[in-house]
């Protein structure tokens, strides 16, 4: 939340989270995004608060 519309690419979130930098596949960052949106998203297929920046990463807009 402090950092809205601020965008983060993959490697970044994962080293932010888990502390360590990312080893082979950043995949568990997207389903992790995946699983955010389940949980507050109205509809997940439509996100209104983490957008997909294509080719660049993942950004909260807290619209």
């Amino acid at each position: 939340m402090h950092h809205m519309d601020i965008v983060f690419d993959r490697e970044t979130l994962y080293e932010k989270v888990w502390g360590m930098e990312a080893i082979g596949d950043n995949a568990t960052v997207t389903v992790h995004i995946n699983r955010l949106r389940e949980k507050i998203e109205e509809d997940p297929a439509h996100p209104r608060y983490i957008e997909t920046v294509w080719g660049a990463g993942y950004r909260f807009t807290g619209m």
